[in-house]
């Protein structure tokens, strides 16, 4: 069997992507790439706003070419009758649903999961917003920076002292989109058991997705009353992990945590004296003297390359690493022989997106088109699936309604 017609674990899954920008599209992304045949929903016209952002190619961004992977692009005026009356007809056809508006809003559309449940009771209907569906802040505007910052996230993001900072991209989105993908696959597993064959409502907000990566902040607080703070380019408590400038300018990030690694970290920067410090030799002991033991490692990065310090470290068996860009990555041979990279035609030109993870060994997901222009499935999905034909196709153009 070919790469390209090999089985995927979602094949045979219909699903209707609402909703715009990146939290609800990354989650139809991630369903696509594994075989679900996803069909979104764009305005008519210019179709979802990330069509336009960024870097664009002849109209159209190239994070569209990504995040649009695999997904059949159908327009449909939901602020027309006509038009929220054939979106119900494909939530009629589906498995899953997508939505990322604000709550109520589906609803104020006759599209709300009790709604549509009425007749499909099988829907999954996954619902991203940035507070919930439920509680005093559900209604409020959910943008990801706000919801980073809500969910204590942003509060351990820089350095003490200073001004909170944000990554330079939407994490907040991209973490609740794989969040509902999750919450997808174990609600159609959950259908699977199911003797009525019901599915039911995913509910993701964006705060609670970050609120999902706070490890230990809550029962440390709880248990000791201690609130973690910011800690720059370390992490709390644990010692020596940092970021260090070596002689060429470029930073390497070493990781000698371990109390064994301890050891041959402070054998390979030539300090023995240290790895035989009694002082030193479990982690309480290291975060006590923290500051000594990353001015010595400060001081060793900086009178090598980080080729020689990488080298160095490798050989000694000390986790170490180079803080790379994406010219870096690409030219990585790991990054390319693991497969992290897929090209997809733009306009006669090669373009390289990224592949989507997790890897799965024998049902692996795959980029099987780009993301196209907007509208280009309408024929495809209005007919095949609705049955319109091709009279009654040209006459929602006319209306606008497509």
């Amino acid at each position: 069997m070919s790469k390209a017609t090999a089985s995927r674990p979602l094949d045979g899954i219909r699903v209707i992507e609402f909703g715009q920008l990146l939290a609800g599209p990354f989650a139809g992304s991630i369903l696509s790439y594994f075989g679900a045949e996803v069909i979104k929903i764009e305005p008519p016209g210019s179709g979802d706003p990330i069509r336009g952002w960024r870097e664009v190619d002849e109209g159209t961004s190239f994070w569209w070419r990504s995040l649009g992977r695999n997904k059949k692009s159908v327009t449909l005026d939901l602020k027309q009758a006509q038009g929220r009356e054939l979106a119900r007809k494909l939530a009629d056809s589906a498995d899953v649903i997508i939505e990322n508006f604000r709550p109520g809003t589906m609803e104020k559309w006759g599209l709300g999961p009790q709604e549509l449940k009425k007749s499909n009771p099988k829907l999954v209907y996954a619902r991203i917003s940035g507070f919930g569906q439920t509680g005093p802040y559900a209604k409020r505007p959910g943008f990801a920076s706000v919801c980073e910052g809500m969910s204590g996230f942003r509060y351990l993001n820089g350095f003490p002292g200073e001004v909170p900072v944000r990554q330079n991209l939407s994490i907040g989105d991209t973490i609740s989109g794989i969040h509902a993908a999750l919450g997808i696959a174990l609600a159609i597993i959950q259908r699977s058991n199911d003797p009525q064959n019901n599915g039911q409502v995913v509910d993701v907000a964006l705060y609670e997705s970050m609120f999902n990566l706070l490890e230990a902040v809550v029962p440390e607080y709880s248990g000791a009353g201690v609130v973690r703070e910011a800690s720059g380019t370390t992490v709390t408590g644990i010692v020596p992990t940092n970021t260090y400038r070596c002689s060429d300018g470029k930073f390497v990030v070493i990781g000698g945590n371990g109390d064994s690694i301890f050891k041959r970290l402070m054998q390979t920067v030539g300090r023995n004296d240290l790895a035989e410090d009694p002082r030193l030799s479990d982690n309480a002991g290291r975060v006590q003297h923290e500051a000594e033991i990353d001015a010595v490692l400060k001081h060793w990065c900086e009178h090598q390359t980080s080729a020689q310090v990488l080298q160095n470290l490798e050989t000694s068996k000390v986790p170490a690493g180079p803080i790379y860009n994406v010219e870096d990555m690409l030219a990585d041979a790991h990054f390319n022989e693991r497969g992290l990279f897929e090209e997809v035609e733009i306009n006669g030109k090669p373009l390289k997106i990224p592949a989507i993870l997790p890897k799965l060994a024998d049902t692996p997901g795959r980029t099987d088109w780009p993301g196209g222009d907007v509208g280009s499935h309408n024929s495809e999905v209005l007919g095949e699936v609705l049955g319109l034909s091709v009279d009654e196709i040209e006459s929602l153009k006319r209306s606008k309604i497509v």
